[in-house]
């Protein structure tokens, strides 16, 4: 089946981040024609699509190919060339492109300084231009801000002549991904709808509010109720000797401007023990709630895989605050325990020694 499609592969240099944004009139588009791997490069295949150009190529990037040379060997190498489009961002953000001659009208692309956009069965050349030069105007956004802005500039100038059915979304950054465990940063797609780039809109906020960093006026002041379930939370998690400290750190919650300052008492203007106010955000708090539950989880999970669990550290060990405070009163009930025997020690000597009764000969 032929994915007739507009897409545009990119990459953000200073965010160490490359992607694919792409709508078409075909089922999960997603699946098929967005491939990126960090400090690699980023790979569009589509019109008769060939899947195989998208691991293809970044193996060839991967060993050092040039990005044209990359494009040259998959396309000689394939019979169905002339009915294949496929557009490549490498790691340094030089692109390269094809277009078959059997690509259906209007079919071609353009490509420049880290992006390549290409589109066929398109209204005309106008959505592949609003493809580039929206990219090329957005370089103050975010990549996954930028590449949707890409795709709805592409839809407002014409678009797929055949209509809208699905859409993709797809960045990747070493170790930018879920918990700093993976590469995969965003791979949204909405697989059919009639308006696929709204709803991909709709769903890469819901993403932001889970996983992003919350807009500083979303924030809630970490007071009254919100407080105490705060501090609740993390005495349960074993920090309640340092909640009031930690409320502040945890899940990006942060004190407003200069308050730091202030509690260290070396700025004027408020008095020793005054209440100070601290700020949440929502979002991330029940996120890293979340987290923890999962990582303990999978912590009690090692017991059950006894050669896991001898390269691991021992699961279930307390966090560093509990391991602290132990260790505090375990000094401490040494000490007290020295204290008293030197103290009975002390008594025996003194009342034996005015006399030579008891004494050994």
């Amino acid at each position: 089946m032929i994915v007739a499609t507009y897409s545009i592969a990119a990459c953000d240099l200073d965010a160490s981040q490359w992607g694919v944004a792409v709508q078409s009139k075909f089922l999960s588009v997603g699946s098929v024609v967005p491939w990126a791997e960090p400090h690699v490069g980023a790979v569009a295949t589509q019109a008769y699509a060939n899947p195989r150009y998208g691991p293809g190529a970044l193996a060839l990037l991967r060993e050092g190919v040039p990005v044209a040379e990359v494009v040259q060997r998959l396309v000689d190498a394939d019979e169905g060339r002339d009915e294949r489009q496929l557009g490549i961002v490498d790691a340094k953000g030089n692109a390269a492109a094809w277009t078959g001659a059997g690509c259906l009208d209007w079919a071609g692309h353009r490509t420049g300084p880290c992006y390549s956009a290409q589109g066929n069965i398109l209204v005309g050349a106008e959505t592949v231009d609003a493809l580039a030069e929206t990219f090329e105007a957005g370089a103050h956004l975010p990549l996954d801000r930028r590449l949707l802005a890409c795709l709805e500039a592409a839809q407002a100038a014409g678009g797929d002549r055949r209509g809208q059915q699905s859409a993709a979304l797809l960045i990747v950054q070493r170790d930018g991904g879920y918990a700093g465990l993976s590469d995969l940063v965003l791979d949204l797609r909405v697989e059919d709808h009639q308006r696929p780039i709204e709803e991909l809109q709709r769903v890469h906020a819901i993403h932001n509010r889970l996983f992003g960093s919350t807009p500083r006026d979303a924030w809630l002041p970490l007071a009254g109720e919100l407080a105490g379930e705060v501090r609740g939370r993390l005495g349960r998690l074993g920090y309640a000797g340092r909640a009031r400290q930690r409320t502040a750190r945890v899940g990006r919650c942060r004190e407003p401007r200069g308050a730091r300052g202030r509690r260290r008492g070396d700025r004027p203007g408020r008095a020793r023990g005054a209440a100070r106010e601290h700020w949440v955000n929502p979002g991330d708090l029940v996120f890293n709630q979340v987290a923890a539950v999962r990582h303990r989880r999978a912590r009690v999970g090692v017991l059950t895989s006894p050669g896991v669990a001898r390269s691991l550290s021992p699961p279930l060990a307390l966090p560093p605050q509990r391991q602290d405070l132990q260790s505090r009163s375990r000094r401490r009930s040494r000490r007290r325990r020295s204290d008293s025997s030197r103290r009975a020690r002390s008594r025996t000597f003194s009342s034996h020694s005015g006399s030579d009764e008891g004494h050994p000969p």
